[in-house]
């Protein structure tokens, strides 16, 4: 069997740029704080601590958890994540107003996905 240099080279090349590439990205995750929040340019990121879906509301048709404009406390419940039949309540980790919400009732939400935005 006979083995092309070239194709060896360009393949090397490749997994050098992942690693590279790889590298970046995990030095970015250790230098976060905490998991479940961000500091970004709009405000303070609520992030999903699970996959899973959410829900705004205790119960379908119930009164939502927080909306637009609403001031909430450390440890308000923001939502409910439901994961494997179970109801994952989504606490806030600081005191502010919500200026946005990100995901809509009964979406699938992925591990880090911003829920909610605070100011």
């Amino acid at each position: 069997m006979e083995v092309d240099k070239k194709i060896l080279t360009k393949l090397l090349k490749v997994l050098e740029e992942l690693k590279d590439s790889l590298k970046e990205s995990n030095s970015l995750e250790l230098n976060s704080n905490d998991e479940t929040t961000d500091d970004i340019d709009e405000g303070f990121a609520i992030k999903s601590p699970l996959v899973g879906t959410a829900y705004l509301a205790p119960e379908p048709g119930g009164k939502k958890f927080v909306e637009v404009g609403k001031k909430i406390k450390k440890g308000d419940t923001l939502m409910i994540v439901e994961a494997m039949k179970t109801m994952n309540h989504v606490p806030s980790s600081k005191n502010g107003t919500v200026k946005k919400i990100c995901v809509g009732d009964g979406e699938p939400v992925e591990f880090g996905q911003n829920l909610v935005i605070l100011e």
